[in-house]
């Protein structure tokens, strides 16, 4: 019954039967007992899943739909949609891989059984292993081994307590604000009520009947002396933990004050301006074993109350060491200044605002409450998901949980492409080598994740992530938990408006920021301490994002940062880059070849920074392009020789602070050469062209190539053509000869497990080596085999390539199609040759508002025996050499004519 829940589409069901979606079309007007649409819309229904399967195989149609394609039918035929789906299928599958047998012992009953015990035993995995899960008080995001500056008592993530159903002051993150009902607040005893608990809780600011602090007069109080009412209570109240002689907070005519020194005057009192946070602490009580002391130090961020509220005061740094000071807490009447707090791998020291940054209160982000990434669901919310997570943990145990989620994951990526903006897995390893190992890494804009999952794992790892997009969030943290061993703190916010670890001290951050935004907070952001380098334009966001990554490093610690190259040479940003410069934040720019990330017609940079733990004496900045490894397909770059390029430059500039020259490749520059009036960092601006000793000599080897091409080409132009009268053949069609058995026919698109080369569109179109990459999935590639025929789908051209032995073995790529003829019945030249015409072509296209489809089906073969197959087969193989002699002949001439230019320009070559 569940499954009637899934449904699909036609073209899911032409996916399922290995039709194309026409023959979905025919079934449904020629089939009366096809199955009625059950959602969708008029022009795009969808069909229950268990009807559809039961249909095609009463029809002979189908055998068995495979378990991949069961569950993926499943996980998009979802009514709540893919994206809850994938959520509830990682949090399942993180369960079977932490306690395979807690889910066996689950799904042994009912389905309803197994969504009412799910939701207790995922909250077991996914507390420990991801931090927090809203809704049901488990570790706050920066838990156990985070490095935290002292921010509590602002209500920032730095509030929160690790460690499920304990937190500071309640609810998760919101130090000083009431909290959830029950939770046990931090140093009390066992058994004490919680401090702002909720109902049922005695506490401070409490609800219901619960006695506290704001209560009425017949209130008992927190930590009361002998007979002494609540806190800020009615006349006849006395104080909690009362000196006689000292007035109370926001006191009634009589009540004594709170833990208040002799002669201090009240604090929010109306009397003249007191003295704030000077008493020693409030709830000054001995820790339990092993828990942290809470409201130990004086509070961080003492901004001045709004209109009608009350301050938080004596409120201390969570998570943090005893040794640390405060950060940005100014003296009353002094200008906030940044802070020296110190880590466990160095202290920051000597930290100073650029001339012009900003340097009042700290911004909105310090006291954002962080939204952990992923929510325990419920039995109701888990029910519509039992076929599809009974169905992926099917899967799970053929090819294991963390490749099924991959699989799930890199599935729904690719069929929804314009609704991510994803980072090539090659571009994610490279930065992560970059960085360099590190203990703690974070990505402030993950997506899903790939470069947290290219970090190096370290024992007591710790990976930080946080994306506006809540099931981008949650998505991440369920794929790095499956992925590693390493803790996982995932955040949904955005994170320049409301950084969701603003107390993080990171060794490493790895950020693909979105590009080109105007609306990242620059109104609102104006006066926030990030800001160090200088106050970004409202144009200029990617170096809001630079300063951010900047601000949540550890001393010496190092950002990689994907920018657009406009970034590098803007003239709104030239005063930040320049302050990067100067003080040594900004290590290297790398420009990458065209295509290496979306959007791939830009040459995009990489970024390397460091916190600067002190300013190096002779400063050099590392410029490298590697423009000269674009791929000259779609297929991508080198990536092989742009990773080997980079990081041998990148190393050797590391260890001696500087590069020897390498022509059109890499230099270290001095700082003082680009702190011009542009400070423009575009490496392609500062490297000189690669040398050209041999410039006279390379040309006449290409002439000498040349001419012995064209003469090749004249060699191998057709004889003159002898008329004859039209022929009169009977026909047959591609699909025909298919279900026939003469062929077998497949599609391209999966990159499997091995790492092979793959023959995309544009290299059957240019007739060019493989050049191209997929992502690796648990799908297995169509590989290419000697005599096979291939065909571009798109683009309305009448081509077709047979394989040989050089191309043989490489991956099919999107949009082609592969024929493999049976040679005992056609003869691939034969066949090639005839799917060339181009009114073959046009009769089997089909039209959209902006391309052109081939269906490979419609196309036509005249029916000819096998040895007249070979006569016409030989004659179209002599046509293939001649177009390729002429193609490499076209390629010889525009070297040579570009060498000529080049030459003539540099005066490399004479003109005479």
């Amino acid at each position: 019954m569940q499954d009637n829940a899934t449904e699909v589409t036609a073209a899911g069901i032409a996916r399922l039967a290995g039709v194309g979606r026409a023959a979905v079309s025919n079934w449904r007007r020629r089939h009366a007992d096809f199955p009625k649409p059950v959602g969708g819309t008029e022009t795009s229904p969808s069909f229950a899943l268990a009807e559809v399967e039961a249909w095609l195989r009463k029809q002979g149609k189908l055998a068995e739909v495979p378990l991949r394609e069961r569950v993926w039918q499943q996980l998009t035929g979802h009514p709540e949609g893919p994206l809850t789906a994938l959520v509830h299928t990682g949090c399942v599958l993180l369960l079977i891989h932490e306690r395979p047998t807690v889910w066996l012992d689950a799904s042994a009953g009912s389905d309803a059984r197994l969504a009412a015990m799910l939701p207790g035993a995922l909250e077991k995995v996914l507390t420990p292993r991801v931090g927090s899960v809203r809704g049901r008080g488990g570790a706050g995001v920066g838990g156990a081994g985070a490095r935290l500056r002292g921010n509590a008592g602002t209500g920032s993530a730095s509030g929160a307590v690790a460690g499920a159903g304990g937190g500071v002051n309640g609810a998760f993150g919101r130090a000083g604000a009431s909290g959830v009902s029950g939770q046990v607040g931090v140093n009390t005893p066992i058994n004490t009520p919680a401090v702002n608990a909720g109902s049922a809780s005695p506490g401070v600011n409490s609800e219901d009947a619960a006695a506290g602090v704001n209560s009425g007069a017949e209130s008992p109080a927190v930590n009361p002396g002998r007979s002494a009412p609540a806190v800020n209570s009615g006349q006849s109240a006395s104080g909690v933990n009362p000196d006689p002689a000292v007035p109370g907070v926001n006191p009634g005519p009589t009540a004594p004050g709170v833990n208040s020194a002799p002669t201090k005057p009240a604090v929010n009192s109306s009397s003249a301006a007191p003295t704030v946070n000077t008493p020693p602490t409030v709830h000054n009580a001995p820790p339990s074993y092993g828990e942290t002391a809470v409201h130990n130090a004086p509070s961080a961020h003492n901004a001045s109350p709004s209109h009608g509220e009350s301050p938080v005061h004596n409120a201390s740094a969570v998570h943090s060491q005893s040794t640390r000071p405060t950060v940005h807490s100014p003296a009353p009447g002094s200008p906030t200044s940044a802070a020296t707090p110190t880590t466990a791998t160095g202290t920051r020291t000597g930290t100073t605002a650029s001339p012009g940054a900003p340097t009042t209160t700290p911004a909105a982000t310090a006291t954002a409450t962080p939204t952990p990434a992923l929510t325990t669901p419920t039995g109701p919310q888990l029910l519509p998901s039992v076929p599809l997570l009974r169905g992926a943990a099917e899967l799970a145990a053929e090819i294991g949980a963390r490749q099924t989620f991959e699989f799930l994951l890199g599935r729904h990526l690719d069929a929804n492409p314009r609704q991510y903006t994803l980072t090539p897995a090659e571009l994610a390893g490279l930065m992560a080598d970059l960085a360099g190992p590190a203990r703690t890494v974070l990505d402030p804009a993950c997506g899903t994740g790939a470069l947290l999952r290219a970090v190096d794992p370290r024992p007591g790892q710790e990976l930080y992530a946080q994306d506006s997009a809540p099931e981008l969030a949650a998505l991440s943290a369920l794929r790095l938990a499956l992925h590693s061993r390493a803790g996982v703190r995932a955040a949904v916010g955005d994170t320049l408006r409301a950084d969701a670890h603003p107390a993080l001290l990171a060794d490493a951050v790895l950020c693909h920021p979105p590009f080109n935004e105007r609306n990242w907070g620059h109104d609102e952001l104006a006066y926030d301490p990030r800001w160090e380098y200088g106050f970004p334009a409202r144009t200029e966001s990617e170096l809001a994002w630079v300063q951010h990554a900047l601000a949540r490093l550890t001393d010496g610690g190092t950002a990689v940062l994907l920018m657009p190259p406009a970034a590098a040479s803007r003239r709104s940003g030239r005063r930040i880059r320049a302050d990067l410069l100067r003080r040594g934040a900004l290590r290297a720019v790398v420009a990458l070849p065209v295509g290496a990330a979306p959007p791939y017609n830009i040459p995009l940079h990489l970024w390397v920074l460091r916190r600067p733990d002190r300013t190096p004496a002779a400063p050099e900045v590392l410029l490298v392009d590697t423009g000269r490894f674009a791929g000259e397909a779609r297929g991508g770059p080198d990536w092989e020789a742009v990773r080997e390029a980079v990081l041998d430059a990148w190393r050797a500039f590391a260890r001696e602070g500087r590069l020897a020259e390498r022509p059109g490749l890499a230099r270290s520059v001095p700082v003082i050469e680009l702190l011009d009036d542009d400070v423009d960092l575009a490496p392609a601006r500062h490297l000189p062209p690669a040398a050209v000793a041999d410039g006279a000599e390379q040309l006449t080897r290409v002439r000498e190539r040349l001419g012995a091409t064209l003469r090749l080409t004249a060699d191998l132009t057709p004889p003159p053509a002898d008329p004859a009268p039209p022929a009169r053949w009977p026909l047959t069609t591609v699909g025909e000869l298919a279900r026939g058995g003469a062929l077998v026919m497949r599609t391209g698109g999966n990159g499997g497990h091995a790492r092979v080369p793959v023959l995309t569109d544009h290299d059957v179109l240019a007739g060019t080596a493989p050049s191209g990459t997929l992502p690796e999935s648990e799908e297995e590639a169509v590989l290419t085999e000697p005599g096979d025929v291939v065909v571009p789908v798109l683009g309305g051209g009448a081509v077709a390539r047979v394989i040989d032995e050089a191309t043989g073995g490489a991956a099919l790529g999107r949009n082609l199609v592969l024929l493999r003829p049976d040679r005992t019945a056609l003869d691939p030249w034969f066949l090639a040759g005839f799917l060339r015409g181009t009114a073959n072509n046009r009769q089997a296209s089909s039209y959209a508002s902006t391309a052109t489809r081939l269906d490979v089906r419609r196309l036509h073969l005249p029916r000819l025996p096998l040895e007249e197959q070979h006569r016409y087969g030989a004659r179209f193989r002599a046509l293939d050499e001649f177009e390729r002699a002429l193609r490499h002949a076209s390629l010889l001439g525009e070297q040579l004519v570009r060498g000529m230019y080049d030459g003539l320009t540099d005066g490399t070559v004479a003109p005479d």
